[in-house]
């Protein structure tokens, strides 16, 4: 088992330590929706699936023939 010769000191410690950073996540606004969402990320909005303004998939009419 690997041993240290001498004790690292708490300024070396955190100075290695400075990089591990949490970063904030980037929301963006539906152009179409107004939804916020995450960059280059699909969203629901009212069972319609939104990419990049437009509509992917439409689940609204299924919906409502089910009901």
């Amino acid at each position: 088992m690997a041993h240290p010769k001498r004790k690292i000191s708490r300024t070396r410690r955190d100075k290695r330590r400075t990089h591990y950073k949490a970063t904030v996540p980037q929301i963006a606004t539906c152009p179409t929706t107004g939804e916020p969402h995450l960059y280059h990320r699909a969203h629901w909005h009212e069972g319609k699936l939104y990419y990049r303004g437009q509509v992917l998939i439409d689940n609204s009419a299924e919906e409502e023939n089910l009901a």
